[in-house]
């Protein structure tokens, strides 16, 4: 986190703290490919290529964040892009957290700390995601991140599940947050 960020995260009370033992960083090209083992080992997103994530490294690393261990390896990520047609809106397309380091509320500051850095440096008011009906962690985390930051979030059917070409796939939800205030400008 730049000092800006830093002082940006700090002046917002209802910036979560990032769990002790681990880093909040852009992830870096070598990243990619732990960052599909990740999300392949969810067992609840659906696995892009290895290629895809080795392409988000490089060309959305400004609208992404990592979670680094104690030994620099990522153990979490949110992956996310601005929409074209809304530039003030960030599309986070995942979130997952390595098994290993669950339960520490790593995707909550994953998702905390992108916000902050989006709003801060890219204007962004607004962040957009998808979510199946079935994916409750999902649901409940951006739940609670609407309401720990005391913004409105609305839900409505982006993709029916009829347009999925395979069998079995679930609507995807799509779930609009905000708008959040713009950062507080300091004095200095």
């Amino acid at each position: 986190m730049t000092a800006a960020q830093a002082d940006h995260a700090g002046a917002r009370s209802d910036f979560r703290e990032f769990p002790e033992g681990f880093k909040l960083d852009t992830p870096r090209v070598e990243d990619g490919a732990a960052i599909w083992r990740i999300a392949r080992d969810s067992k609840a997103l659906d696995l892009n290529s290895s290629y895809s994530y080795l392409l988000w490294c490089r060309d959305f690393a400004a609208t992404s964040v990592v979670a680094r261990d104690a030994e620099g390896e990522p153990a979490g990520f949110v992956t996310g892009y601005l929409r074209p047609e809304r530039p003030e809106t960030l599309v986070v397309w995942q979130v997952a957290v390595d098994d290993a380091h669950r339960g520490r509320g790593l995707a909550a500051a994953l998702l905390d700390g992108l916000t902050a850095r989006a709003t801060e440096e890219l204007g962004v008011r607004f962040v957009e995601t998808t979510i199946t009906p079935d994916n409750a962690a999902s649901n409940r985390l951006f739940a609670s991140f609407a309401e720990r930051h005391s913004v409105p979030i609305e839900r409505e059917v982006l993709f029916d599940a009829g347009l999925f070409p395979e069998q079995g796939h679930e609507p995807e939800v799509l779930h609009l947050i905000g708008p959040f205030p713009p950062p507080a400008r300091s004095g200095r």
